[in-house]
């Protein structure tokens, strides 16, 4: 009974993102994907179902999928295309929740960086709000991965990528958005808030500059 309980919070937690983040433009149309893990043996999450406009959903969009991305339980829906992703992330990273939003800031990052293969920021009060981060001065290596509809393709890049950047929170999929991820909800939805802040910060600090650049 205390499980039973402990999913349907869960799913009206992820209803209530949704509707956050599509009022903030975070999520448009039907972009954007959140989870949280329920169970670690077997792996189970709990993920938004594919195709729903976020400002619109409601606890029975919210589908239980095994470690292979494949619906369990009596409800009925597909779940997220980039299901097989969260189930990376919560393996490797151990992440008690994953969220991906698809804001017009980071999927510019994502495409003005990529020759880079990643962006990095430092220097800015907010890095503090990421876990682990105690200082301003922390430099935040976040990968670029090019976006690609082989999820299975995809989610080996994801493997490779994770492994590789040990420290980092999140990555960016290219002109498509951010992945990021916390051991609870809250901190994954704090890393979501401190991230988008984040591009914004640099994306308007670029705009400005070239403005002034163009301007003298």
């Amino acid at each position: 009974m205390a499980v039973a309980r402990g999913r349907s919070a869960v799913a009206r937690q992820l209803r209530d993102i949704g509707r956050s983040y599509h009022a903030r433009g975070w999520v448009l149309g039907t972009s954007g994907n959140f989870s949280a893990v329920i169970s670690r043996r077997p792996l189970r999450l709990a993920i938004t179902a594919s195709g729903i406009a976020k400002d619109r959903l409601e606890l029975d969009h919210i589908l239980e999928c095994d470690e292979h991305g494949a619906v369990v339980g009596r409800r009925a829906g597909k779940p997220s295309a980039e299901t097989l992703l969260h189930v990376e992330i919560a393996r490797l990273r151990g992440a008690g929740s994953v969220l991906h939003t698809h804001s017009v800031w980071s999927t510019i990052a994502s495409d003005l960086h990529a020759a880079e293969g990643g962006v990095a920021i430092d220097g800015y009060e907010m890095l503090k709000g990421l876990q682990g981060v105690s200082s301003h001065l922390h430099r935040e290596w976040i990968p670029i991965i090019d976006n690609d509809q082989d999820m299975v393709r995809l989610a080996r890049q994801v493997r490779g990528t994770l492994t590789q950047f040990e420290s980092a929170h999140a990555f960016l999929l290219r002109r498509h958005g951010l992945y990021t991820w916390g051991a609870t909800l809250e901190e994954a939805r704090r890393h979501v808030e401190i991230l988008e802040f984040l591009f914004e910060a640099i994306g308007r600090t670029r705009e400005v500059g070239h403005g002034h650049h163009q301007n003298s």
